[in-house]
């Protein structure tokens, strides 16, 4: 067996991380992406920035402040202990959090682009049918956004079994509790153990070509049934 049982830990723990991720920023994402689609506030290009941030900003940056703000001296760390929880730092909901604010605009951003490109028109006919808001977002928007949610499911997932900088700075690596599979690689490389973190690697690799193919593909079906 080329993995170990900290690498299959490391593994699951990844899975983990990015269903959790994926699926909190869905929850979350969809209303935020929504009303940048249709708001007609002038200020909005400011949450949109602050959403786009993580793309452009170092991993180990957002990490560090992340870390400040979770540990016992933040604010969200003495709020958890004022609770009766313990530090959010260095732990596995210290990680989730962390990777919904990394994950954010490849979650948030496809959803958006997918509320835009349905436009007013079968909002607006809708409305005529005498369906109220939230009808015409449930049975018209959301239908007709759909291959915006798998575009930023996939993305949001891949892009968390990734990342690496900001895990580390948040959960640093404890096996069992915070070493993801991007951290088990670099701990092989470093102990030249190269053909566990081929394996790993390869594996990470081929999973995320497969998955974005699949959203080429099914996305590119839709645009074709469209024609």
């Amino acid at each position: 067996m080329m993995l170990s049982d900290s690498d299959i830990t490391a593994l699951f723990l990844t899975f983990k991380l990015a269903a959790i991720t994926t699926c909190i920023l869905l929850i979350v994402g969809t209303p935020a992406a929504w009303w940048l689609a249709t708001t007609r506030c002038r200020f909005k290009f400011i949450i949109e920035g602050l959403i786009a941030l993580p793309l452009v900003l170092p991993p180990t940056v957002l990490g560090f402040y992340l870390l400040i703000t979770l540990g016992p001296n933040g604010p969200f760390g003495k709020l958890s202990e004022w609770l009766g929880g313990a530090s959010l730092a260095f732990t596995f909901t210290g990680l989730v959090i962390g990777s919904v604010f990394y994950s954010m605009p490849f979650v948030i951003q496809p959803l958006q682009n997918a509320f835009v490109a349905v436009g007013r028109r079968p909002m607006e006919v809708a409305a005529t049918l005498r369906a109220s808001p939230f009808d015409r977002f449930c049975t018209v928007a959301l239908p007709l956004a759909k291959h915006g949610f798998l575009t930023a499911a996939v993305l949001g997932f891949a892009h968390t079994i990734g990342e690496f900088g900001v895990v580390l700075m948040i959960g640093g690596n404890i096996p069992g509790e915070t070493q993801v599979l991007s951290i088990a690689i670099y701990d092989h490389v470093e102990a030249l153990e190269y053909t566990q973190a081929h394996w790993l690697s390869g594996g990470l690799l081929l999973l995320s070509f497969l998955m974005l193919m699949a959203v080429y593909a099914f996305n590119g079906r839709l645009n074709w049934g469209r024609s």
